[in-house]
């Protein structure tokens, strides 16, 4: 019923560097990733009665920090280029452990397959469920402190990660959303009142076509935005990557008081 692979360390090179395809005509640039350790990264095979079906399920660890037991969550939603079968490949785990090696609090990524359903239910098939019930409960079988929750996403992950915070006010303690795939009028705009007591970053490149649209969100916010830049770049991996330690920054900040539970 589950598969378990325990991956091996793979080159900070090993990313596929046109993921993300060709954005203006231009092809996409490599990731940028640190050439810290990869610590505790598995790819398992879970069952979701949200989604109907088995799905990827991508977990990792910062080096130095065993099994992950008793750290706070950081759950990662994928764009419609990728599934959580390429977390591997973008470097994900060394990301996370690059932000201990700089100083930051020790967090885990924790991320499934969502398809391309812009991470909102679909007929029977929900994963936005699967994010808000199913992951954590996955991850509190590994011993993770799922009272700690954040989330991230890059492009559609990025709306589902802004939706899925904006849905249930208190269930994350911070987003970082990358060139989030919003437009004025969506459900993210509708819901923005929702992220009122969560602190937003938001970053896209100035290549970006969705440039405006993420310009237009950060004017909605109840707040001012956390973090966030609007630097070089197109909607791309290459791009994304580089906006990742700043991000985990913000994220590690926030998840690393122990103690209040997350509401749902």
């Amino acid at each position: 019923m589950r598969r378990r692979t325990v991956l091996t360390a793979l080159g900070a090179t090993a990313a596929i560097a046109t993921l993300g395809g060709v954005y203006r005509g231009r092809a996409a640039p490599p990731p940028t990733i640190p050439g810290a350790p990869i610590g505790d990264e598995r790819l398992d095979r879970r069952r979701s009665a949200a989604r109907g079906r088995t799905v990827d399920f991508y977990t990792a660890v910062p080096a130095g920090h065993g099994d992950g037991r008793g750290l706070p969550v950081l759950l990662v939603l994928h764009g419609a280029s990728t599934t959580a079968a390429d977390f591997p490949r973008l470097g994900l785990g060394r990301f996370a452990s690059d932000s201990v090696r700089r100083g930051n609090a020790p967090f885990v990524l924790a991320g499934a397959t969502g398809d391309r359903l812009s991470w909102r239910p679909s007929g029977t098939d929900d994963p936005q469920r699967m994010v808000h019930e199913e992951i954590p409960a996955w991850c509190a079988e590994r011993g993770f402190d799922t009272t700690r929750v954040a989330v991230c996403g890059w492009s559609m992950g990025g709306y589902g990660a802004l939706l899925l915070a904006g849905t249930f006010p208190g269930f994350v303690r911070a987003v970082a959303a990358f060139s989030p795939a919003v437009h004025p009028g969506d459900d993210v705009f509708a819901r923005a009142a929702g992220l009122r007591d969560v602190p937003v970053g938001l970053w896209c490149g100035t290549d970006d076509g969705l440039l405006p649209e993420v310009r237009a969100l950060e004017k909605a916010l109840p707040r001012p935005k956390a973090a966030g830049t609007y630097s070089a770049g197109g909607h791309n991996f290459g791009y994304w990557s580089t906006c990742l330690p700043a991000a985990f920054d913000l994220i590690a900040a926030h998840s690393a008081e122990v103690g209040t539970p997350a509401r749902t």
